[in-house]
């Protein structure tokens, strides 16, 4: 998997450890932020409990807002392949409180 196109060093290393099914992936967030996933409120810390180890891109095709917005094919462990956006809100600590994703159309 090509990382090199995610120019925010932040939301890189973020999606390296996603990827590779890391814990690692918590500690870019605050201790409670905010997530949507299709626009419908979820917890972060539910959602990620399933997900890590399961969930991963498998391309990435688009990066926009200063690297912090990703979209590209993603491996939605029991709900099969699509094309998923990722953005990603920094807050002024540098650390991400709010995640939004969801299919891309």
């Amino acid at each position: 998997m090509d990382f090199s196109k995610i120019t925010n060093e932040k939301v890189k290393q973020a999606i390296e450890a996603l990827d590779a099914g890391d814990k690692s992936w918590y500690t870019f967030f605050t201790t409670d932020p905010k997530m949507t996933d299709d626009g419908n409120k979820v917890d972060f810390k539910s959602f990620f409990a399933k997900a890590l180890g399961n969930e991963k891109f498998l391309t990435i095709d688009k990066v926009e807002n200063e690297g912090r917005d990703v979209s590209g094919n993603f491996k939605a462990g029991q709900w099969g392949t699509f094309k998923v956006f990722f953005k990603f809100h920094l807050n002024a600590e540098g650390k991400f409180d709010c995640l939004d994703i969801g299919q891309s159309h």
